[in-house]
């Protein structure tokens, strides 16, 4: 979903924050309003209870100023007995009336002051819980992906990442923004909220376990120390970054990403292709946007085509990734294809809803 504004809001300096801070997605809650009502509610039904104990057995109490209880004494003695001790005006005098005191009055007592400090203890116990939920993340979070920037390049990687299938709990945002990182947490994402510059933000994001890590800052000179920053704490998590402008993309790949993509350079030459001609810009966007029409991906090479020649694979093969050199398709050298060897194809992107798209 479009979120407008996010890209300006994370250029706000007024936003920034000193100290990090993680924030898991909320739990479902229910509104104040309604969590005070029913509040509210219970309190009344216990002591309307406490009145009809009372009254049923009002023989059994003694009123030191007319020696009866009517059904007002009733509900005064429940009122003063259940937010207070007594006052002693009004006493329990017959065995009856003090056994339902010890097993029924002073127990819903001590409900209607539990519900009454609910809200107190929900306070008190918020904080617990929360750290208690961050702990178990922490505990269970491998092999993740860590998204620095949440602006535009950085939603559009997460929908290209989730449409793959990666899970909303496997992606960590890291924003130096309030606002984003709520409307991330909106979204079902984890968010850090801090300077991804620092290392203990990123240390908060677990970048030191994370499997990839997506660079999309708003400058160049951001995305360069972060760059820098996650590099030097994880050694082996694969790192792809994104600047404005072509000239930096040398000084990224030197800070250790392993992929950078020049955004402006990237958009300017998809429009001139569009220019030449509009349906190959379009067949671009489609492999591009992944999960739609055609797909662009990277897979093994399977046992039965080790040995084949390029072309007779099943899938249209654009490069054949051999160690790390990159052999375009009608190279001589691509064929044979080797066990180790992976392949970039283009393939049919498959529906979900369509029961042929597993077969």
């Amino acid at each position: 979903m479009k979120l407008p504004g996010h890209d300006a809001i994370a250029r706000n300096a007024d936003e920034h924050l000193v100290t990090a801070r993680v924030q898991l997605p909320r739990q479902q809650v229910q509104r104040p309003l309604v969590q005070v009502t029913r509040r509210l509610v219970m309190a009344l039904v216990v002591l309307f209870v406490t009145v009809f104990i009372v009254w049923i057995d009002n023989k059994g109490y003694h009123d030191n100023s007319d020696d009866s209880v009517d059904f007002l004494d009733a509900v005064y003695y429940a009122t003063v007995t259940l937010s207070t001790t007594g006052y002693g005006d009004i006493v329990p005098y017959s065995d009856s009336a003090r056994l339902v005191n010890v097993l029924l009055v002073t127990p819903l007592r001590v409900l209607f002051l539990i519900i009454l400090v609910g809200t107190t203890l929900e306070v008190l116990t918020e904080r617990t819980r929360e750290e208690w939920r961050q702990n178990r993340w922490r505990s269970h979070l491998r092999e993740h992906t860590v998204i620095v920037g949440y602006g535009t390049k950085g939603r559009s990687a997460i929908q290209t990442l989730c449409a793959t299938g990666l899970r909303k709990d496997q992606i960590v945002i890291v924003d130096p923004s309030a606002k984003v990182i709520e409307a991330a947490n909106a979204q079902g994402f984890v968010g850090v909220l801090g300077d991804a510059t620092r290392s203990e933000v990123l240390l908060r994001a677990e970048v030191q376990k994370a499997r990839q890590i997506v660079i999309a800052t708003q400058r160049d000179d951001t995305a360069v120390l972060v760059t820098l920053t996650a590099r030097q704490l994880n050694r082996s998590a694969k790192i792809v970054a994104a600047v404005r402008e072509e000239e930096n993309a040398p000084l990224l790949r030197q800070s250790g990403a392993d992929a950078v993509i020049t955004s402006a350079s990237a958009a300017g030459r998809l429009l001139g292709m569009s220019v030449l001609s509009p349906m190959a810009g379009t067949v671009m966007e489609d492999l591009i946007q992944q999960g739609t029409g055609l797909d662009l991906i990277e897979r093994p090479v399977i046992k039965a085509e080790v040995g084949r020649n390029v072309r007779e694979t099943e899938d249209l093969v654009v490069s054949v990734l051999r160690g790390h050199r990159l052999i375009g398709y009608d190279d001589p050298s691509a064929s044979p294809l080797q066990l180790t060897d992976r392949l970039i194809t283009i393939v049919r992107a498959q529906n979900p809803a369509d029961p042929e798209a597993g077969a």
